[in-house]
C-alpha cells in the first residue's frame, strides 16, 4: 500500500503503483463548482459551509473529510489563493449567488451590481471589474475582450517577475503544513506563462496586454520578432518568479504549474502546429529547461481541447504532464492518445466526458465509462485520474459519487 504521495511520484514517472491516483481539486481546472460540490456534500453528510476558492469559476475547496472519502491523492498549493488559506473562517465572506451556489468567499471580496442587474466583482478599492455574472448565470464572466479601444501596447508591457514577501512567507508556510502533516502529493501553481489563452501573455501581466486575443494572434503572423522579444521578457519574468518560490518550497511539490494555455478548440487546434513550433514552442523548452534544471519539479501544463498535433512538440519542448486531456475533442481519442504518447506524456485528466455523459448519463452508465477509460489509460503508469475539466453545477451528486468510487474501484493494477 503506497501513500498519495508515493502513489503520485510511481506514476508520473511511469511506474505502476497499488492503483491510479485520483485528483479532485488538486488544480482549479481540476475541481467542482459550488453548487454541484455542495449537494455532493449533503448527499454524503456534510453541512459545513463550502469555502469558495475562484469567486470568478465558483470553484470549491474540498474539504479534508471529501478527501478521505473518495481516496483524493492530491492537494494544492496555488500561489493565487495561499494567503486566503491561512485566514481564519470569520474572515471569509458568506455570500448566496445563485440557488445552491451559497459558500463563503475570499476575505476582502465584494460583489456589486450593474445597471442590468448582473453581480460584478469588485476590486480592492470597491471599484466594478469587468467581471459579470447574469442572475441566471453559474460564473462572471470577463467582458473585456477585444472591446473598443483596447490594444497591446508593447513597449508597456512589464511582466512582473517577483512575489511580495508576505505572498513567499505564505507560501512557505503551506508547503511546510502539507509536506509535514500529511501525506498527499502537492501540485504548486502560480508564476508561470500564458501565451494564447485568456490572460495574454502572463498570469501576473499588466492590463496593457490583456483583453485582445485577436490582436495577438495576427501578431504572431505579422509581428513575429516583437512576439519573440515579448514572450521572451514573459519567460524571463517567469524564471525570477519560479527561482523564488523553488528557495521557499524545494521538493516538497512534485511538479508545479508553468501555464495554462489552451490552444484547442472543439475540432482542432486554432493555432497551426507548425506556427505554435515555430513561435510558442521555443519559450516552453526555455521555460521548461529551467525547471528540469533546477528543482525536482514535473512541468504541468493545462491545455483545453483538440491539441493532438501540438502535443509531439509539447512533448520535445519538456512538458511532463498534460491536463484536462478532453477526450471529447476531435482527434484526442484515449486509445489513440495512449497508444502515440504513451510513456512520454503523463496524462491527467479525461477520466470521464465532462460533456456528454457525467451530466447527463445514469449513475450506471458513468460507472461504465470510468472502468472502460482506466482500462485504457492505467496500463504501465503515466495516468492519474480525474474528469475532464471541472465538475459543472448541474451535475447530479449521485454522478459524481458514481464516478470517484468507480476511479478507486477500477483503478487498481
Amino acid at each position: 500500500m503506497f501513500t498519495p504521495r508515493e502513489r503520485v511520484a510511481r506514476v508520473v514517472n511511469f511506474q505502476q503503483a497499488d492503483r491510479v491516483p485520483i485528483d479532485l481539486g488538486g488544480m482549479k481546472a481540476a475541481g467542482i463548482a459550488v453548487k454541484a460540490y455542495n449537494a455532493l456534500k449533503k448527499r454524503i453528510g456534510l453541512s459545513t459551509p463550502t469555502r469558495i476558492w475562484d469567486p470568478k469559476f465558483m470553484i470549491a475547496h474540498v474539504e479534508e473529510v471529501v478527501r478521505q472519502r473518495f481516496h483524493l491523492d492530491v492537494v494544492p498549493l496555488d500561489v493565487s489563493s495561499v494567503s486566503d488559506e491561512l485566514r481564519p473562517e470569520c474572515e471569509w465572506v458568506p455570500m448566496a449567488l445563485y440557488e445552491g451556489a451559497e459558500g463563503l468567499m475570499p476575505p476582502g471580496t465584494m460583489i456589486g451590481e450593474d445597471d442590468r442587474g448582473r453581480w460584478v466583482l469588485m476590486d480592492a478599492d470597491g471599484r466594478p471589474t469587468t467581471l459579470r455574472m447574469p442572475r441566471e448565470g453559474y460564473y462572471f464572466d470577463d467582458i473585456s475582450f477585444d472591446r473598443p479601444g483596447m490594444g497591446i501596447r508593447p513597449s508597456q508591457f512589464q511582466p512582473e517577475a517577483t512575489f511580495s514577501d508576505e505572498q513567499l512567507r505564505a507560501v512557505e508556510a503551506r508547503a511546510d503544513f502539507l509536506f509535514s502533516h500529511t501525506d498527499y502529493a502537492v501540485l504548486g501553481w502560480g508564476g508561470g506563462v500564458c501565451f494564447l489563452g485568456l490572460s495574454l501573455i502572463t498570469e501576473r501581466s499588466s492590463n496593457v496586454t490583456m483583453g485582445c486575443p485577436t490582436q495577438w494572434m495576427t501578431m504572431l503572423i505579422t509581428e513575429k520578432e516583437l512576439c519573440h522579444e515579448m514572450m521572451g521578457r514573459s519567460v524571463d519574468a517567469a524564471i525570477s518568479r519560479l527561482s523564488l518560490l523553488s528557495e521557499v518550497i524545494g521538493n516538497k511539490c512534485f511538479a508545479w504549474g508553468i501555464a495554462a494555455d489552451d490552444a484547442g478548440t472543439q475540432r482542432g487546434e486554432f493555432i497551426h502546429p507548425d506556427l505554435w513550433a515555430e513561435m510558442i514552442k521555443p519559450h516552453y523548452a526555455r521555460l521548461c529547461a529551467w525547471v528540469h534544471a533546477h528543482t525536482e519539479w514535473k512541468t504541468f501544463l493545462h491545455s483545453c481541447g483538440s491539441v493532438h498535433h501540438l502535443i509531439p512538440h509539447m512533448i520535445e519542448a519538456g512538458v511532463d504532464i498534460l491536463n484536462p486531456v478532453q477526450t471529447s475533442a476531435a482527434n484526442m481519442e484515449p486509445e489513440r492518445l495512449k497508444r502515440e504518447f504513451g510513456g512520454k506524456l503523463v496524462f491527467w485528466g479525461g477520466g470521464c466526458d465532462t460533456q456528454h455523459v457525467l451530466g447527463n448519463g445514469s449513475p450506471e452508465e458513468v460507472r461504465a465509462h470510468v472502468r472502460e477509460r482506466l482500462a485504457l489509460f492505467k496500463p504501465e503508469g503515466g495516468y492519474v485520474f480525474t474528469q475532464v475539466h471541472n465538475i459543472q453545477p448541474n451535475v447530479p451528486p449521485e454522478n459524481i459519487v458514481a464516478m470517484l468510487d468507480a476511479a478507486y474501484e477500477y483503478g487498481v493494477f
